[in-house]
């Protein structure tokens, strides 16, 4: 199928079909609106390709995720975080010799300028994390005007490693700031995950001890979220990338769109869920028929998915991680034991079944986050972190891309039609 027919009225226009790698078929309609000045109309995007991307692979349907072609059953578990990272940024897996400079090159470009106290002073001491963080990351442009130009692939290159490497000391430093703590600074001795593990629980009057079980389900949570396809936050940095604003504001952008509820906010609204399940007794059965009441405002939180419609092949992977870490840290937590429950009898029950509702990455995390001693209000920072890197390579790829045109949806009028105006005094 090389084109696509359409028909409006009495004429027909063909149009280009695109094919993907994996069979996708797309119908190319950039020239639609100049063959016949007619417009697609398309809400929430959710029939667009606005690109052809080469970073994620996402099948909904079979519950299928890769990165650069990497099942994501195989790499979650098995790679670095900072491999994953370097996996989304330059396209294939690092060698030895570019993963030891890859990871130098991080290591000494964790610290943050002294300066950027100042700006967490100015927050109230209550600011919610997500925030803070947009405000640090977009500042950070103004501490390194030598690396802004988003047409220099060095420039680039350079700002994409401070990006990754500071963002664990902001996050660290917005945490401390909240607490009424003194700020924690980086190790360069300490892999990236217990780097930031560091700056977040230790103290200045006594060593912490990074346990190797935390940090490595810490680094398998924060791969399982590096990258998701052309997501709300992942549309906005490109979007905002389109017109050429820095790699610093296109990812502020896109922390911003992460913030809300129906984004980034889920794993939070699972906690908050769980929370109100044992809060009414623990029967979950109850709430599972509340969930299933047309009428009841009761939500089920962390089942279903927007695009997948089979099982979240991130949410097999994260399960397990739960118990290990609870195990390890002689947690006997109720919220695990409900999580389970509430899991069982849903997967059991015709009504979810039918619906596609299975469990999801949220479903898990927020328990684990919470384990792990992080407060539910950080949640979503943590799921920033983790996608930071396919951000960074989403927004190099539309940067680079030849074709790339500043994003500028269209919209059909709905208001009203011309009209004449009327002075005050007879109105």
């Amino acid at each position: 199928m090389d084109e696509a027919v359409l028909k409006i009225g009495d004429r027909e226009i063909s149009l280009p079909v695109i094919v993907g790698t994996e069979g996708e078929v797309a119908i190319d309609t950039n020239k639609l609106r100049g063959q016949t000045g007619i417009v697609t109309h398309d809400k929430g995007f959710a029939n667009t390709a606005e690109a052809l991307s080469s970073v994620t692979f996402l099948d909904g349907e079979k519950g299928i995720l890769r990165y650069r072609g990497y099942p994501i059953e195989q790499i979650a578990d098995s790679a670095s975080f900072l491999e994953v990272s370097y996996l989304c940024l330059y396209g294939e897996l690092p060698t030895s010799a570019q993963y030891e400079e890859f990871v130098d090159d991080i290591n000494h470009h964790t610290l943050v300028r002294e300066d950027m106290k100042h700006l967490y002073e100015a927050f109230p001491t209550d600011a919610h994390p997500m925030q803070m963080l947009a405000s640090a990351v977009s500042a950070l442009a103004t501490f390194y005007p030598d690396a802004l130009d988003p047409t220099d692939e060095k420039a680039i290159d350079i700002s994409a490693k401070r990006l990754i490497a500071k963002m664990i000391t902001l996050v660290a430093w917005g945490y401390k700031y909240g607490l009424s703590q003194p700020f924690q600074y980086p190790r360069n001795d300490l892999d990236y995950t217990s780097n930031f593990l560091h700056m977040m629980f230790s103290y200045p009057t006594e060593g912490y001890q990074v346990d190797p079980v935390i940090s490595k389900a810490l680094d398998v949570l924060l791969n399982l979220h590096a990258d998701h396809e052309q997501n709300c936050s992942t549309s906005t940095v490109r979007m905002v990338g389109s017109s050429q604003a820095n790699l610093f504001s296109s990812v502020a952008s896109g922390i911003h769109a992460l913030s809300g509820p129906l984004h980034g906010g889920a794993n939070q609204q699972v906690v908050v869920m769980l929370d109100e399940i044992i809060k009414g007794g623990g029967d979950v059965e109850q709430f599972i028929a509340k969930a299933k009441d047309k009428d009841d405002p009761f939500r089920l939180m962390g089942f279903g998915h927007r695009v997948y419609k089979n099982f979240d092949p991130r949410a097999r992977i994260i399960k397990s991680y739960a118990g290990d870490v609870l195990d390890k840290l002689g947690k006997d937590d109720p919220m695990l034991d409900v999580a389970k429950q509430l899991e069982e009898v849903a997967l059991s029950d015709e009504y979810f079944a039918e619906r596609k509702l299975y469990p999801n990455v949220d479903f898990y995390s927020g328990i684990i986050y919470k384990a792990m001693g992080f407060p539910v209000d950080l949640f979503t920072v943590l799921f920033a972190i983790g996608r930071l890197p396919g951000w960074i390579a989403q927004w190099k790829e539309m940067r680079f891309d030849p074709t790339t045109r500043i994003g500028r949806p269209r919209q059909i009028y709905v208001g009203e039609a011309e009209r004449k105006f009327i002075s005050m005094d007879q109105r």
